[in-house]
């Protein structure tokens, strides 16, 4: 099912519609759907590099505004539509794991599951379960999304189709570096502040 709803969202790079697919996916992605925007937003973006960036604005929007989507999925529906989605991902035992992340950093936790293949939907939902503000959600997403996003256009639009095979193979890494980053960054930050 996995590789059929895969193919499904690549059929969407060569139609007219690619780009309101990549918004409406990206959306999708961040309150229920399991196949992440990336693998449309290179597909897009490798077609005409010039406009990479564009798409990776176009995918950070849809995202953001489906983080939304997803935290009202936890604020309003959890037992309805919410809890049968962190079922589906096998995550439920990790799911107070989140909201113990919540009380320590709301901010951070949001910005570094936007940033990483961590099932960003997780921590939208979860979001509107442990009632974190909106305005920090919306925030720390933008910051991970457009940080994960702007990365990959950034590298296509700068290396072109060539760049594709290094994204598939270090995606992981170059993760694991921004979080690396941001988490240093805060850390810079509360030691300046005291």
């Amino acid at each position: 099912m996995i590789r059929r709803l895969y193919d499904w969202v690549m059929g969407w790079s060569e139609s007219p519609y690619a780009v309101p697919a990549l918004f409406v996916i990206a959306f999708a992605e961040s309150s229920f759907f399991p196949i992440p925007p990336d693998v449309l937003l290179m597909a897009v973006a490798i077609s005409a590099p010039r406009r990479a960036i564009y798409y990776a604005l176009v995918c950070t929007a849809g995202s953001v505004l489906g983080g939304v989507a997803g935290y009202g999925i936890g604020y309003y529906a959890f037992e309805g539509a919410g809890k049968p989605i962190i079922e589906a991902y096998g995550v439920t035992e990790k799911f107070d794991l989140v909201g113990k992340k919540y009380q320590e950093n709301a901010f951070a936790a949001i910005a570094i599951a936007g940033f990483t293949p961590i099932p960003y939907k997780v921590f939208t939902i979860a979001a509107g379960v442990f009632n974190i503000g909106v305005p920090t959600l919306v925030g720390a997403s933008i910051l991970g999304r457009a940080g994960r996003f702007l990365l990959v256009g950034g590298l296509i639009r700068m290396f072109g189709p060539s760049i594709k095979a290094f994204i598939d193979k270090y995606f992981n890494i170059l993760s694991i570096a921004f979080v690396v980053i941001l988490v240093g960054g805060f850390l810079a930050i509360r030691l300046v502040s005291q």
